[in-house]
């Protein structure tokens, strides 16, 4: 009797570990791949902040987030470097420009939480604290963001492949005539920095142009720029800096004014042409949906 009692707690004890066991290895093939779920290049979609203002919206972590997934760790690529995160919550610290930062994650309920906190000398105070929340959605990735002053923010990404082109607008290049020409204007207080766009008249099925800022007498930056018919559409091509080619197609044109989109760029992703009253150019960039466009105002050159 005592033996069979024995026996029957063995298998117990032996069917509790298997399924603990069991347990386990799910548990670990679920994290893995929730964070598998981290990985890629997200591009923003829209600001889901509850009440904000239209043009008050804007993204979480900038126009674009790369996250790369390794073995148990989390990587933000970053233009100014990477910053590796450990699932167990240890910490790593970034030093850059004289400051350290030092951060830490965790995957739990479906999300990575993470944080970065300033380094502080001993015995002062650390302030200034700013936490995230990534979750992998069916609709994409959620970043959250909220600071120690109480400041949040929420926002849609998702991968540029995931994103909706928009409907192209029929046109021919001869609709854009009124673009031709020198255009120059000044941006800044003081007026210190001149920015000019030139653009040929229609021909040839196309539109070209070339954009130059020069700030207190050095060139600070340039662009070529052209527009193309293209299946019965226009296609906005820039290349600033002379760098690869990005396309906006038009998806609205009016007398005088012309909008081109491109969503599944990081930043900008709308670009708009339209001639004021008084005869001037107003360009502006930014976002698809929401935000406060950045606007360049111009005047034809005279002669």
């Amino acid at each position: 009797m005592h033996m069979r009692t024995w026996h029957a707690a063995a298998l117990l004890i032996l069917a509790l570990s298997s399924a603990l066991s069991a347990a386990f290895a799910s548990s670990s093939r679920a994290q893995a791949d929730g964070v598998r779920g981290l990985d890629g290049v997200w591009i923003y979609v829209e600001d889901r902040t509850e009440g904000r203002a239209l043009e008050d919206q804007q993204s979480s972590m900038g126009a674009k987030v790369t996250l790369r997934v390794e073995e148990a760790a989390v990587c933000l690529v970053r233009s100014d470097g990477e910053i590796r995160m450990a699932l167990d919550g240890s910490p790593t610290e970034i030093s850059r420009e004289g400051s350290t930062s030092r951060y830490s994650g965790t995957w739990k309920e479906g999300a990575f939480h993470y944080q970065s906190e300033p380094v502080s000398e001993p015995g002062k105070p650390t302030r200034g604290a700013i936490r995230w929340v990534l979750r992998p959605t069916a609709d994409g990735l959620l970043a959250g963001v909220e600071t120690d002053s109480g400041w949040k923010s929420i926002a849609l990404y998702r991968h540029a492949e995931d994103i909706p082109l928009p409907t192209p607008a029929k046109a021919t290049i001869g609709e854009l005539a009124w673009l031709a020409g020198a255009w120059v204007g000044t941006r800044g207080t003081s007026g210190t920095t001149s920015i000019e766009e030139r653009w040929c008249p229609p021909l040839g099925g196309a539109m070209l142009a070339v954009s130059r800022t020069v700030s207190r007498g050095k060139l600070s930056a340039f662009e070529y720029l052209r527009i193309v018919e293209r299946d019965g559409g226009l296609v906005y091509v820039a290349q600033p800096g002379g760098r690869a080619p990005t396309e906006f197609v038009l998806t609205e044109l009016g007398t005088n004014r012309a909008v081109f989109e491109n969503p599944r760029h990081d930043s900008p992703q709308r670009i708009v042409y339209e001639l004021s009253t008084d005869g001037g150019l107003c360009a502006s960039i930014g976002y698809t949906k929401g935000g406060r466009p950045t606007r360049f105002e111009f005047k034809r050159e005279t002669e």
